[in-house]
């Protein structure tokens, strides 16, 4: 019985890696309205999941753009920008467009994209021109997807477009698996 249990364990362990995935989901928030006395406005996100392949490391990250500096100061002119982490409760209330299953490298260089906009190069916050929705385009971008036009400052627009013109990555409740799985199964006519 111990040898059938140690045996198990050994076939879980070697099988795991062929398990792991990381998905990447686009999400927009709806704003216009008053939480905990905070006024939300709309914005866009990404959000990043599960294990990575090649070390079996959990992955659990979000991010979107936003000014470090927010206030009515923005609708006149630029400033400091900042990657921040939304709250599980932000991304839970989020509406989700695209979702994808990425390989370990694309899911590398999404989060190398992320931190280069929160770098000295890559921070400058433009409301119109520069903004969350720039920064979820230009993450998309590296993730292999083509994106709406943009600047906007439409989130939910700008992702409904982006869906559209990638419809293999369109929101689903089960994420599409890379082509390798096989054919789709053939359903059964109706009798």
């Amino acid at each position: 019985m111990r040898r059938a249990g140690l045996l198990g364990l050994l076939l879980a362990l070697v099988a795991a890696p062929a398990w792991a995935e990381v998905i990447l989901t686009f999400y927009a928030h709806p704003g216009a309205r008053i939480r905990g006395g905070d006024l939300l406005f709309p914005h866009a996100y990404v959000h990043a999941s599960g294990s990575l392949d090649d070390t079996g490391d959990a992955v659990d990250w979000a991010a979107g753009f936003t000014a470090r500096y927010p206030g009515p100061h923005l609708l006149l002119a630029t400033g400091p920008g900042v990657v921040a982490t939304p709250e599980a409760r932000y991304v839970g209330e989020g509406k989700p467009y695209l979702r994808m299953t990425v390989s370990d490298a694309v899911y590398r260089a999404v989060r190398a994209r992320s931190d280069w906009w929160n770098g000295r190069e890559g921070s400058l916050y433009d409301l119109r021109r520069r903004n969350c929705i720039s920064f979820v385009a230009d993450l998309a971008r590296v993730a292999g997807l083509q994106t709406a036009k943009e600047p906007s400052m439409k989130p939910g627009t700008f992702l409904e477009a982006t869906a559209a013109l990638n419809p293999a990555a369109a929101w689903r409740e089960t994420p599409v698996v890379a082509a390798s799985a096989g054919p789709a199964p053939i359903p059964d006519p109706a009798p």
